[in-house]
């Protein structure tokens, strides 16, 4: 079979998986779209852009904290370590680890839901002279099977999961996804887990709705997929992005709002839908933590915390877990 053959049956696939995941959360009340679906093409773009923000400091942040303690994290595992990073985005953290960590860098596998997203990181690694060994388009927990699978016979498998992807999981579903990485890491392994920390109202507003409505377009966007891949029939200009703190859970949730009753058919979903004025989708969840509450959640699966790197002003953590 063809390269190109391949990737359309690939697209297939996941066009399908798409339109059944739809079909069971749009039925939900309130009606859902999971996060992960923001990342197409275009919605891998925009979330780029919404890291150059002002008022977006998560990557920014981690980024310098990579920068400044890649070194000592991955000095403490035996070399060469492979790499795994789920949800590899643009590869620019993962690009200043493989720089921090020199020759002590081995095999490098990248997980990402968004075939963009997995382009992007392979270019970046290449104009450092790096290659991949292998780039899975899967889910987390998909990825953390095929990347078990094909790890390095010998030496010590670093997992990265940061961004704060892990704060887009409820807390169950958080736990079943930490408790699968640590069955799929062997002694010797490690998880270095980035979170967002909780901070003041305004701040984190600020950072889910910019002034720019580089987040709203992010938001609207899942709609327009929906649209140009299973025939949906949404009105972008209908729905407003809303974002807002729910203190009590420690979390900012991201909704599209319906301006105006209306209905809605998505042909490839197989969905008939009817809004009220003011329903909403919720299209995310983003949960902050504590530093504390990170360690706790991270032994709770199995790892032993063995340091944190935290920025204070910024409210960031780095968390490093070995098995």
């Amino acid at each position: 079979m063809s390269f190109n053959a391949t990737r359309v049956e690939e697209a297939e696939a996941a066009r399908a998986v798409f339109a059944e995941d739809l079909r069971e959360s749009l039925r939900r009340t309130p009606k859902q779209i999971a996060s992960k679906y923001f990342y197409d093409a275009l919605g891998s773009q925009l979330f780029e852009a919404i890291c150059l923000l002002p008022w977006y400091q998560v990557t920014r942040t981690e980024l310098a904290l990579l920068h400044r303690h890649g070194g000592s994290m991955l000095g403490a595992l035996e070399a060469p370590t492979s790499l795994v990073e789920l949800g590899c985005g643009s590869g620019e953290k993962l690009a200043a680890l493989v720089t921090a960590g020199g020759e002590s860098i081995g095999e490098i596998q990248l997980v990402d839901i968004s075939p963009a997203a997995l382009e992007m990181t392979a270019r970046r690694l290449r104009q450092q002279g790096v290659e991949i060994a292998h780039a899975h388009q899967a889910s987390y927990e998909d990825g953390l099977t095929l990347a078990a699978r094909h790890r390095a016979p010998e030496g010590p498998l670093a997992l990265l999961f940061l961004g704060s992807n892990i704060g887009n999981f409820d807390p169950p579903v958080r736990q079943d996804l930490l408790v699968r990485m640590r069955q799929s890491l062997r002694p010797g392994d490690a998880l270095f887990l980035g979170t967002d920390l909780v901070k003041p109202e305004r701040e984190l507003l600020l950072a889910y709705d910019d002034p720019l409505q580089v987040t709203a377009a992010f938001n609207r966007n899942v709609l327009r997929r929906i649209n140009d891949e299973l025939g949906g029939g949404f009105d972008l200009d209908a729905f407003e992005h809303r974002a807002l703190w729910n203190g009590h859970d420690q979390r900012v949730e991201m909704h599209l709002v319906a301006t105006r009753a209306q209905n809605v058919s998505i042909p490839g979903a197989g969905l008939e839908l009817s809004f009220e004025a003011g329903e909403t989708i919720w299209t995310e969840s983003s949960y902050k933590y504590e530093p504390e509450q990170v360690r706790r959640f991270g032994e709770d699966a199995g790892f032993r915390a063995a340091a944190q790197w935290v920025d204070i002003r910024a409210r960031f953590a780095l968390t490093g877990f070995t098995v």
